[in-house]
Order: C-alpha cells, then sequence, then structure tokens
C-alpha cells in the first residue's frame, strides 16, 4: 500500500499564502516572483528554456542519444565527415501551457509552503519568465473534480486571473474512508489534454508531485511516461517536481495516524520504531528515483522543488544551468568554426 502524500491527522501547517486574503496573496506572490527573478525578468524573449525555433543559428557535433536524428545537419556533416546537428534560436511568439496538478495530495505540507501554494508559486514564475509580446500562456487544472481549461491568452491581466483562480479554488481536505471521493481524471488523462490542445510547437510545464498511478513493481513504467514521452516528441517539456521533506522521512513523534489524502484512508504507526523510520526513508527514496527515471526516459526536463527550500533560488539556478548549457555547444562550434 502507498501512502501519498500522507500526514499525521489534524497536523497543524505552517501558515502560508492561504492565510491571506486573495488580493493580498495575489500581490505578495507577484513581488516574491519579481523580486527574485529579477535578473532573469529583464530582456526579450529570454524564457524559461533556450528552447527550439525555427531560425538557423549554427551547427554543433551530434551528441548520441541527446540530440534527434531529424535535426541532423546533412551538409556539414557530409563536409566534415563528423555527424552534426543544426542550432537554431527560440520562435519569438511562444505559446506555453501548463499542467497544473490540483489533487488531494497537492494540499499536504508542513514547511512555509504547502505543495499546491508551492506549485501556484511555480505557475507564477512561469508565467513572469515566459511573459513577453506575443507569447502566450494556457492551462489546464486537473482536480479531482475534472479538468479545468484557461486558452492560452497574453499578458499580465491573463496571468494574474490564472494566478487569482489557483489560490482562490476550494481545498479538498481528506475524505472519509468510508465515502471515497470521486473518480476523476488523472495525470495521463491530463497530459492527453494537453497533447490535444497544444497543436503548435513550444513549451509544456508538467506541475505534479509526479505520485499518481506510480506503480508497485520499480521495473514498469507509470501510466504518465508514455503521454509525457509523446508531448516531449513535439514540445520542450519542463517536469516541476514538487514534495515536502515529510514525504521523504517520518520523524520520532511517537503514535501518530497516517491519512490518505487520495482515499481518506488511514493507518496507525508508531514512529519512534528507528527500523520503520529506516524501511520509510529507503522507500520514499526509491520512489522519488522512480519518478526521475520516468522523467528522464520521457525526454523532460526535471525541475524539483521542496516546500522546504527557497524555491526561487532553485528555479533561478535551473534557468542559468539550462541557458549555460545552450551556449556552451554555440561557443564550442564558433570556436571550431575559427
Amino acid at each position: 500500500m502507498r501512502w501519498r502524500g500522507s500526514a499525521p491527522a489534524g497536523a497543524p501547517t505552517a501558515p502560508g499564502l492561504a492565510d491571506l486574503t486573495s488580493d493580498r496573496r495575489l500581490r505578495r506572490l507577484e513581488l516574491a516572483v519579481t523580486r527574485r527573478l529579477d535578473g532573469l525578468l529583464h530582456g526579450r524573449y529570454r524564457g524559461l528554456l533556450p528552447g527550439p525555433g525555427s531560425e538557423t543559428a549554427g551547427s554543433r557535433e551530434y551528441r548520441p542519444g541527446e540530440d534527434e536524428v531529424r535535426r541532423m545537419d546533412w551538409a556539414v556533416t557530409a563536409r566534415t565527415t563528423v555527424p552534426h546537428v543544426r542550432e537554431v534560436d527560440a520562435d519569438r511568439e511562444l505559446t506555453t501551457w501548463l499542467l497544473v496538478d490540483a489533487s488531494p495530495s497537492m494540499e499536504y505540507g508542513t514547511a512555509e509552503l504547502d505543495k499546491r501554494e508551492l506549485a501556484v508559486a511555480a505557475v507564477a514564475a512561469i508565467g513572469f519568465l515566459t511573459a513577453g509580446v506575443g507569447n502566450r500562456l494556457g492551462a489546464q487544472v486537473l482536480g479531482p473534480d475534472g479538468l479545468r481549461r484557461f486558452p492560452p491568452r497574453s499578458g499580465r491581466t491573463h496571468l494574474l486571473g490564472l494566478l487569482r483562480a489557483l489560490l482562490t479554488a476550494p481545498r479538498v481536505g481528506g475524505h472519509d474512508g468510508d465515502d471515497p471521493p470521486p473518480a476523476g481524471d488523472d495525470l495521463a488523462d491530463g497530459l492527453a489534454a494537453v497533447h490535444r490542445v497544444a497543436l503548435r510547437r513550444g513549451l509544456v510545464v508538467v506541475v505534479s508531485d509526479f505520485l499518481d498511478a506510480l506503480p508497485d513493481d520499480p521495473g514498469r513504467a507509470p501510466s504518465w511516461e508514455a503521454p509525457l514521452r509523446r508531448l516531449a516528441v513535439r514540445h520542450q517539456v519542463l517536469a516541476v517536481e514538487v514534495t515536502d521533506p515529510r514525504e521523504l522521512e517520518l520523524p520520532d513523534v511517537g503514535l501518530v495516524t497516517l491519512v490518505d489524502p487520495e482515499t481518506g484512508r488511514r493507518r496507525e504507526v508508531w514512529t519512534g520504531d528507528r527500523a520503520l523510520r529506516e524501511r520509510y526513508a529507503a522507500a520514499a527514496s526509491a520512489q522519488r528515483e522512480q519518478v526521475r527515471q520516468a522523467l528522464r526516459r520521457s525526454g523532460a526536463t526535471h525541475l524539483p522543488l521542496r516546500t522546504d527550500r527557497d524555491w526561487g533560488a532553485d528555479i533561478v539556478r535551473h534557468v542559468h544551468a539550462q541557458r549555460r548549457l545552450a551556449a556552451a555547444p554555440a561557443r564550442t562550434a564558433r570556436g571550431g568554426a575559427a
């Protein structure tokens, strides 16, 4: 049995965005994003990821296992006798689709923010980083009652409207074990829905804990891996994995009642048992490794965020790392040409 995002029953969560009114939360969130990401928000078309586009920007040597064969630059390959791929600049008009996981397991948190609030903060950062003249942002929000779609539009007003909707959406809370929650769409359904509407090549960002439908057998792929891989064939895909420290290890606090937020099932656990805590930590580590491997196989870029870390600093480091990786081949190509 897997206890997804399990929490001690009745345990208080740390104060966060939920303690403020809607408008104050929105202003606080916008201020936090613009302050923390200030250096990344200057200049036009400096997106979240240096994405593929249509304007040729030179060639570089082919990297097996990383580059797509369809991007081979056959003219340069024939001239140099070394396989090369085309480098392209990002399209000036970018359409970004968000898939935001708002399932009950995302409402858990024991740090400054819970996972749902951290997901909203990530959406805000993505929105501001991909904003630009002509750029559009659309979203699919995956909740217990199904998918809610926000058509792609441009502008700050549209982004703030999306953030307000995410911040003010009612919380599901726990379910009684005798009263199962309504059957809704899962993460695989949400990814399939994005695939149907994201017709133009662009950026797809999935914000989730990725615990949905993880198989008990680590050798089996989760149900969301195949649709995520299909998206990565056409689009750049960024997977933002949201976690809480208590999902990774149990504290020694005596007898607690763990609650599965998805089903309401409960189990009493004596956390004073060191062997039990070690087994829990090992199982949690294996589960996260299972998620990492599935994201890697799917071809998505992986950005892990934790509720007990500075999410702004983590996003900044990730963007800088991606830009360095994108710039390194271009510098190498220019050096080789010289």
